[in-house]
């Protein structure tokens, strides 16, 4: 495959004006603007132009405070996780109920289908996949033993999944009522009206695959998911980039229109102004393209990496394609170019941040096994059998990936002062960051991007695909040693 994109010469001149670096002012205005809206205000951003950003501290912070909660601009659930964890497509709380978190996570073990064994539907046709859906109906299915667990009835599995067979203190673990996607996709649930409102109008409405969907091909659409569940799901994290970019150019130029009172035409023009405007919080992101940056496999020798790098160029092209066949916009034209594509999948290969939710069912059977011994046995009598059908995947969390624009701005060290953990109360998708040793006024925050207890020579080796080689003291003083 000839991966050309004739977009990248048409549009050079935005390309080149959507790929530079904001001035320092105007980044530094931007993350005190960010932060003020923040529950955690005991942090800054420093941005300079020669040294890039860093995160300090306008507070002291003793070992295991919280640092910061950052709220991710966009985020997405891993799609083999969506058959374990039934969570918020916006905010990524678990929602309905403990029971229909077991239930549903029993339905697709009754499938065959699980975070390990994932399922993907042969049909382009959204309307004909199920495979996703909350309150999937149960056919014929029901948990079997042929992964060797214990099965329960296809009674007891509907039963929870509707909602008659109510299990006990399950009240105690009270979550959300699922609220569905207004475009009827079926594919996103939410934890409320305002989450399901806030997705739909950040990018949801373009790539939703129902009915009222603002897609200009729901069946294109349905494709590109397709292949990006079949290949890699970051993927459709860049689709969400590009289409909240797409959405905030067209709200922008609405209200400059209501401005000046114009009205409308139908020319195809770019506005770069205003693109420059809606493509700002992207801006802000450290970029690369995604097939020079990505790590090289230990399985492939340095004499193929060229060969490895164009199969992955090759890939975001032929993404690329599906995509622009679903919702391309020629006023957003240069946002459709590959080399946008490969530098907003290389953002989110450097800054992304595992999205991790833990699991309201593991709390449940914990809970359950905490009970005194006399109402535990009680309890057990009912919960044992559900337990033993669920095996080892009662736990499991809600997996994704995310990125979060002031976590980002966090930089590198092998001896870090911070680290990303997530708390006991920490109930959605946010990016939980808690001080490890104690940090004073004025002293950057910083983690570490990979395993710090790694020998010298590999942690560089590592870090040599963020593009820098690192000085910090643990690595000054083992390379002198």
């Amino acid at each position: 495959m000839e991966s050309i994109c004739p977009l990248d010469v048409q549009f050079a001149p935005e390309i080149s004006a959507l790929l530079q670096s904001p001035p320092s002012h105007k980044a530094q205005e931007y993350f005190d603007n960010l932060i003020a809206t923040r529950p955690c205000q005991g942090i800054k951003v420093k941005v300079d132009g020669d040294h890039g950003k860093g995160v300090y501290a306008d507070a002291e912070f003793k070992e295991g405070e919280l640092v910061l909660k950052d709220q991710m601009l966009l985020g997405s659930q891993h799609s083999t996780n969506k058959m374990d964890c039934f969570v918020c497509g916006s905010c990524f709380r678990f929602i309905g109920s403990i029971e229909l978190q077991i239930g549903r996570k029993l339905y697709f073990q009754g499938l065959g289908v699980s975070s390990s064994n994932p399922c993907h539907s042969d049909s382009s046709d959204a309307e004909d996949d199920s495979c996703f859906i909350g309150d999937a109906n149960l056919g014929e299915c029901s948990a079997s033993s042929s992964n060797g667990k214990i099965p329960v009835s296809e009674e007891v599995v509907e039963s929870l999944m509707n909602g008659q067979l109510v299990l006990p203190h399950s009240d105690k673990f009270s979550l959300p009522l699922p609220f569905p996607c207004s475009g009827g996709c079926g594919e996103e649930n939410y934890c409320s009206k305002y989450c399901a409102d806030i997705d739909w109008q950040n990018c949801h409405s373009l790539l939703c695959t129902g009915e009222k969907s603002k897609s200009s091909c729901r069946r294109a659409l349905s494709k590109f998911v397709e292949h990006a569940n079949d290949t890699n799901d970051i993927f459709i994290l860049a689709a969400k980039v590009i289409a909240m970019t797409s959405m905030r150019y067209k709200n922008l130029k609405e209200a400059r229109l209501k401005e000046v009172g114009s009205v409308a035409s139908n020319t195809a023009t770019v506005d770069l102004s205003l693109l420059l405007e809606a493509w700002k919080p992207v801006s802000m992101g450290y970029k690369r393209r995604w097939w020079e940056c990505i790590a090289l496999p230990e399985d492939v020798d340095k004499c193929d990496e060229v060969d490895f790098r164009l199969q992955f160029k090759e890939l975001a092209f032929e993404s690329l394609q599906l995509l622009k066949a679903a919702i391309f916009d020629a006023e957003c034209a240069p946002l459709f170019s590959l080399e946008i594509y490969g530098q907003i999948i290389g953002m989110f290969e450097l800054n992304n941040l595992d999205l991790v939710v833990a699991s309201p069912v593991e709390d449940y059977f914990l809970y359950v096994d905490d009970l005194p011994q006399s109402p535990r046995k009680e309890v057990e009598a009912v919960t044992r059998p559900i337990l033993e059908a669920l095996d080892d995947d009662y736990p499991i969390y809600c997996q994704g990936t995310a990125f979060f624009p002031l976590q980002s701005c966090m930089n590198h060290s092998c001896c870090p002062n911070a680290k990303a953990f997530k708390r006991e109360n920490d109930r959605d998708g946010q990016a939980t960051i808690v001080a490890i040793t104690p940090i004073r006024i004025g002293e950057q925050v910083t983690i570490s991007y990979i395993d710090e207890e790694l020998p010298y020579e590999e942690r560089q080796k590592l870090l040599a695909d963020y593009g820098f080689r690192c000085k910090c003291s643990k690595c000054m003083d083992e390379k002198v040693n």
